[in-house]
């Protein structure tokens, strides 16, 4: 009989003092991404630039990393958030956002509008993404839980076999066009370089509406960690609580799939993180995962910007360098506690 470890409920004032470091390394990171880079800035310079009057040159320096900063903070929250639903609703620690098959659903859109329209510019490809992760994510949900709730076990094969006929006709189709698959590998590593403000903005509402409905769904996800039978006995209704968070999980996912591109490890990892500062509380969990989760990515994406000055590693690939050690570690803990 398997056994796991359950952290501590954090205190009032540990979870304040924790959320409060987060804010901070949070901020830290965002000055760091807008400071770091090719062409290395000071504090004083991007604070010139924005508030102030500053050279042309490092004006346009500062001034181009400033969408690629928003969209790591946007995309990180997402992540992370989608990440800690997903553990949660699937009481899975090895669950992350691309359970539903969203990450195979968006990189099918991909691959489809560029073999019927040509490559495109990247606000195009986030208008194809968007869909694609989305319609995805609800052809495993419903599959998923058809004829009734079908139990946990039926929801995560669905996911599976969608994302494994998605990505075999993304094979198909990439690897007998040259041009498609010239286009599709630039988005498929996932980065935050080349995004706008367009790009951040095209993916808000989805995001916008997958945190609003994680606020909603927090304390009935308290009860259904305890298991069904416990979460029925308090009075939770436990199809709904299962059913927002992970449509909450998969709007997230999808939207910041469609913007940065399937970005690993992020929403595997910082859940980890966020159970082991705050304890097991949702209601913890949530606002933490929405800290930790863009400082991890925007650390990772001046990593790549800096460790191979002047060309640059993608910030998925700085990802899954980070997150392997991580997932060898949540497993060998696993084992342990078996």
């Amino acid at each position: 009989m398997k056994t796991h470890t359950v952290p501590p409920k954090a205190g009032p004032a540990r979870a304040a003092l924790v959320l409060g470091v987060g804010a901070a390394a949070l901020a830290g990171a965002v000055l760091l991404s807008l400071v770091a880079g090719s062409k290395p800035t000071s504090p004083v310079e991007v604070w010139q630039v924005l508030f102030g009057e500053a050279d042309p040159f490092t004006a346009t320096v500062v001034e181009s990393r400033v969408p690629r900063t928003l969209l790591g903070v946007v995309a990180g929250a997402a992540l992370a958030l989608a990440g800690t639903l997903m553990q949660g609703v699937t009481r899975n620690p090895l669950a992350d956002p691309g359970l539903l098959g969203v990450n195979a659903g968006a990189a099918a859109a991909v691959v489809t509008a560029t073999a019927l329209l040509g490559p495109s510019s990247t606000a195009a490809t986030v208008w194809w993404a968007l869909p694609g992760a989305l319609v995805a994510g609800l052809a495993a949900y419903t599959v998923g839980t058809r004829g009734g709730d079908g139990g946990l076990v039926r929801l995560v094969l669905a996911g599976a076999v969608v994302s494994a006929v998605l990505m075999a006709y993304v094979q198909a189709v990439s690897l007998s066009m040259p041009d498609v698959f010239d286009s599709y590998r630039y988005w498929v590593v996932g980065s935050l370089a080349g995004r706008g403000y367009d790009v951040v903005l095209s993916v808000l509402p989805v995001i916008g509406l997958g945190v609003l409905m994680a606020l909603l769904v927090m304390g009935s996800l308290n009860s259904l960690a305890l298991g069904e039978e416990a979460a029925v006995a308090t009075g939770a209704n436990v199809f709904l609580a299962r059913s927002g968070g992970l449509v909450a999980g998969t709007l997230l996912a999808a939207g910041a799939t469609a913007a940065a591109g399937p970005i690993a490890f992020v929403g595997l990892a910082v859940p980890h993180v966020v159970r082991g500062m705050v304890g097991v509380d949702f209601r913890l969990q949530v606002p933490f995962a929405l800290l930790a989760g863009p400082t991890l990515l925007l650390v990772a994406d001046v990593v790549g910007r800096t460790v191979a000055r002047p060309m640059e590693l993608m910030v998925g690939v700085v990802t899954a360098f980070v997150g392997a050690p991580v997932l060898l570690y949540v497993v060998r803990k696993m084992k342990a506690s078996s």
